[in-house]
């Protein structure tokens, strides 16, 4: 699966341990930045580039990585066409792709380590939308509530 991958300065450790774990799983990863823990960056910018990844096709999915995971989930939900979830664990990183079609995974790196995050990131990239028809008609309202702007 190719998973773009972005942080701000908080989320830069966590995020450069992921890459090559995701790699390792057999992902194609792209790394949109930011490229260090030193230099103070705006978590909107990041969480823009992971999203319009998703939207125009160059990744299928995305993981955001900012301090709380907060931050980065609420911009990543401004971008028409994203369905971003804050999981700090296993379950709600899967049944977020398989109920409501989840597409960006957004990640705390002052909340949880490296082990769980690896954990819940393979857990987000194994999983795939059921289709069920409960779960088709939950998530056609949600794109109805985006399309109306409300």
């Amino acid at each position: 699966m190719k998973i773009a991958i972005a942080s701000d300065h908080a989320g830069y450790p966590l995020k450069a341990a992921l890459v090559p774990h995701l790699k390792s799983l057999g992902h194609e990863v792209q790394d949109l930045g930011t490229d260090s823990p030193d230099r103070s960056v705006d978590y909107p910018d990041f969480a823009a580039k992971a999203a319009r990844a998703v939207t125009s096709g160059a990744a299928e999915r995305a993981i955001i990585v900012c301090g709380s995971g907060v931050g980065a989930c609420v911009a990543a939900n401004k971008i028409h066409g994203i369905r971003a979830g804050l999981c700090h664990d296993t379950y709600s990183a899967h049944q977020g792709v398989e109920h409501d079609d989840m597409n960006v995974l957004c990640l705390g790196a002052r909340i949880i380590g490296p082990a769980p995050a690896f954990e819940i990131a393979a857990a987000f990239a194994a999983a795939k939308f059921s289709g069920e028809e409960r779960h088709s008609r939950r998530l056609d309202k949600v794109k109805e509530l985006e399309r109306k702007g409300e």
